[in-house]
Parts: structure tokens; sequence; C-alpha cells
């Protein structure tokens, strides 16, 4: 029986960037079939060539051993080809029903028949265990309920070939065993799948092949079987990488950072942060655990400056800071990595020479009025360098690079002026694992040259391999904050459920902590 997708010899050519070159790629019937690379390798730009999104340089494409010929996304759904993006495509506004019927409206009577929408939407729910209520609004809903929502619009739509690109990204460690659970009764079903993903200990979980691209060429097709971590890495980066944090013990001295008794509300006028008090010392990094809507979004907000404090107090460097101005966070001598990248950290539209600049033009990058065009430049292509940012040019516009290299364009941007404090939100979301294990050596070099280092994340295995002390947060409040050798994983997703384990605070004997892979 012919595969049911193969793409031959494709290859695109943007202005000064060979994307895919010369790249092949098979899915079996009722296969998981994992698209495995570093952020850039050219991934992402095959699946959108394959969605009608881009058009290939040149190159075939054949479904069920038929060439077909894809000039659209509409081509794309016809030939029973879906896709969910990175980004959701989702109009917050809207319930989930006429987000789904969008572009493929039913309409009886000459009105929208939103009933018979929603009442498809349940069946495709229940048929693939995706548990979606059609009449709620999109921006009512947590991440993965969107993600949820992504699937089922292309399911509406009949696709029996799903592209799902970086799906767990934005995901708690919890919405991935759901999506896991839900990909494979996908498929159960009769549904081929295409999974781009960097992360290497889930596609070893979930794929039954994997491809591995690097600079926009194929370097080899594998099986979980035969594969392990360190094997797929050396693929991705072509060098042996550290699936490992190496750091020293960490010698903290006066704190910089202090919270006390910290009240914040959420969007929905809701108590998010609830009498938080902590402090992070110089020399050390303290850890922030929990599942996604706890209060760490609000909690990195107040203390940014990007969210107002009901009350309690934050001095930094012994400065009161509750309440002030995002700018004058930054000359506190503040950086910080948000969670958001495309909302909080870019201008998408602005070249990432400017990016580069958006928190210091007006001091470190100005001549009196006047922006310093040729320092900016300079600057700018020093730290793409350094931070290994792939990009044909300072001159492009953030918006035009892969997930990953946008989050290197903030990184760089953050790690490369003098500081006190980093504030670090999901530092490594969308990184491929050469870009974590940089990142991550980075942000114990910022430790280790004084500053005081707050990193919050989902990923329980980068806050135990990064943290010196971890502070679990549950329903707005810190439950325990622990040295980092003192908790186990199960012991921390235990208090991130909101119980308390047995055994809690004694040693383990748990070493060398895999970063999040």
């Amino acid at each position: 029986m012919p595969p049911v997708l193969e793409l031959r010899g494709i290859t695109k050519q943007f202005p000064g960037v060979l994307a895919n070159d010369n790249v092949n790629l098979t899915l079996e019937r009722g296969e998981i079939h994992a698209l495995l690379g570093e952020n850039g390798a050219g991934k992402t730009t095959l699946m959108n060539i394959l969605y009608g999104l881009y058009k290939p340089t040149k190159g075939e494409i054949f479904i069920n051993d038929k060439k077909i010929e894809i000039t659209g996304p509409t081509d794309a759904i016809r030939q029973g080809i879906g896709m969910v993006h990175q980004h959701f495509m989702l109009v917050p506004v809207l319930t989930v029903t006429e987000n789904v019927m969008l572009g493929e409206e039913s309409i009886r009577n000459g009105l929208l028949d939103r009933k018979k929408v929603a009442d498809r939407i349940s069946e495709i729910s229940k048929q693939y265990g995706l548990l979606v209520d059609p009449h709620a609004y999109v921006k009512d809903l947590p991440v993965g309920i969107q993600q949820r929502v992504e699937i089922i619009k292309v399911l509406y739509r009949h696709a029996n070939i799903l592209i799902l690109d970086e799906p767990t990204a934005v995901l708690t460690p919890q919405e991935v065993e759901e999506l896991f659970s839900i990909i494979k009764s996908l498929v159960a079903q009769g549904v081929s799948l295409i999974f781009i993903t960097h992360k290497l200990k889930e596609v070893l979980a979930v794929a039954d092949r994997i491809t591995v691209i690097r600079r926009g060429k194929t370097v080899g097709t594998t099986t979980p079987a035969k594969a392990t971590s360190k094997s797929l890495a050396e693929m991705m980066v072509g060098r042996a990488v550290e699936l490992v944090v190496h750091k020293t013990e960490a010698k903290p001295q006066e704190p910089i950072l202090s919270v006390t008794d910290l009240y914040v509300k959420n969007d929905r006028d809701a108590m998010a942060v609830r009498g938080v008090s902590f402090e992070v010392k110089a020399g050390e990094v303290l850890g922030v655990a929990g599942v996604q809507g706890n209060g760490q979004t609000e909690l990195v907000e107040a203390l940014t400056g990007m969210r107002r404090v009901e009350s309690g107090g934050i001095t930094i460097a012994g400065q009161p800071a509750a309440n002030l101005s995002p700018r004058k966070i930054t000359e506190m001598g503040v950086a910080h990595v948000p969670e958001d990248r495309q909302r909080d950290g870019l201008v998408l539209s602005f070249p990432i020479k400017d990016n580069m600049m958006l928190n210091t033009y007006y001091n470190t990058f100005a001549k009196g009025a006047v922006i310093d065009e040729e320092k900016v430049a300079r600057v700018s292509q020093e730290w793409v360098e350094a931070f290994d940012v792939r990009t044909p040019s300072i001159d492009a516009a953030a918006s035009t690079l892969s997930g990953g290299n946008q989050q290197k364009v903030i990184v760089a941007r953050e790690f490369s002026r003098p500081t006190k404090l980093l504030i670090a939100a999901q530092p490594t979301r969308g990184l491929d694992v050469g870009s974590i294990e940089y990142i991550h050596s980075r942000i114990i070099e910022k430790r280790d040259v004084g500053n005081a280092v707050l990193v919050v994340s989902t990923e329980l295995d980068e806050i135990r391999a990064l943290s010196d002390r971890i502070a679990v947060m549950y329903e707005g409040r810190i439950v325990d904050i622990l040295p980092a050798n003192r908790v186990t994983k199960e012991q921390l997703g235990l208090l991130m459920a909101g119980s308390r384990p047995e055994h809690l605070g004694e040693e383990t004997t748990e070493t060398d902590v895999e970063a999040v892979l």
C-alpha cells in the first residue's frame, strides 16, 4: 500500500535563505511521524508548503500515490490536510462554535445555523475525547483547551492528515499527557499525523518514526526503538549535546528581590496572588513551580511593572518597586524574559535590530535625542551571532523568525546588559535542544556573576535542573520553599496539586537532572 503522503525533493528558497533543501518525507496511514529539528531548521516551512501557505521552489507532493498541486490552504483542506499552528489561529471574542465554522459557515433560512455546528462539535468531542464546550468563548479557555478547539476545526473539515506544529510548546505537563491521549485516539480512528517538535522525550514517547532536519536538509529517519535522547540531539545539532545542567554549589549573598505579603488581581478582577512572601538572593536561582494558572503569570507581571499590586511590598536591591513602570523596573537593573514573547517581548513588525534595543534605545543606543543607528546595527549583529539567531539579516522583521528564534532575540537583549536581577518566565519555551543547553548555561552564568535569578516554569525538569531553591505555587499561594536537592519530581508534583507528600525535605539522591528536552 502506498504512503498516504509523500514529499519528494521539496526545496524552498527565500531571499538570502535556503529554508528547505531537497527534503523527502513519507507518512504512512495511521502513523505518527515526528519531524524534529533545531529552531529555524525548516520544519515549519516544509509543513507550510504542504498546507499551501508557501509555494515550493521545486519538488512534488503525492497523496495516495497521486501527484497533487496545492496552491493554498483551501486546496490542502480539500485534500484532507489540516494544520494546527504553534500560535493559534483563533478569534478570542468568538465562541468555540463560531471559530470552528469560520470560513465554512452553515446557513439555515438565511441565518447562521450555530446549533447544527455545535452539535457536530459535540460529536467530534465525544468521538476523539476532546471535551470542549461549543458555547464557551475562546478568551475564557485555558491554552490546552484552545488547542483542542484548533484540532476540532480541522476534524470538522474532515482532515485525515493532521499537522501539529510544536503542539506542546505552551502546555502544562498535565495538558501534554491529555494531548498525547487525544493523538493516540486520532490515530486509532484512521488519522495520520505529522508531529513537529524539538522535545526529544516527547518524540521518543509518542512517535512511530522520526525524521530529523538540520539547516534545511534531511539528516535521517529513525524509530524510537533505535534512538536515544543523546543520538537524536546529536542528529539535530550536528555535535554532542550536554543533556544536563552543570553548576557548582550556589553562594548566595544579600537579598536582591524581596516580596512581602503580596496580593495581585487577575484580568477577571479575582485575587490571583494571595499573600505571597519570598526573597531571592544575589548568587542564587529561585525556581517557581506550579501548574499554569496558579498565579505565576500575575506574580511575574507585578514584579516587572506590568500589573498593579493591590497590597504588599516589593523591593529590588533595597528600593521600593511596587507599582513602578516597566521602564523604572528596567532601570533598577532588572532583566525580564516574558512568558508570552509575541505579546510582551517583541514588536513583531519591527526589524530584529530595533527589537534588540527596545528597553534601552533612549540611553545605551542614543546620542542625545537621536538613535545611533551605526551602534544599533553593530551591537545587534554581535548579539545575533552570539546567541545564534537564525536570520538572513538584522533588518528582517521579528515576525519572520521561528518562535524559537524570536525567543533568542529576547534572551540576547535581556542577557547582554548589566543587571542585578533576572526574571525569566518560561525561558526555553519553544527552543531546541542546543538552544536550551545554551540558555541554561547563560542563566547559571548570570547567577555565578552575582545576579539574583527568578525562574518560572511549568517544566519540572527545567525547574529542578536550574534551581538552588524551589517555591511551589498553588491557588495563588506559595505552599513551600525547599532546597532543590531535597525534593523529588514526584514530591513537586504533589505539592503543585495542593497535597503535602511524606518525607518532604529529606535530601534526595537524584542528581544530574536532565534539562527539559
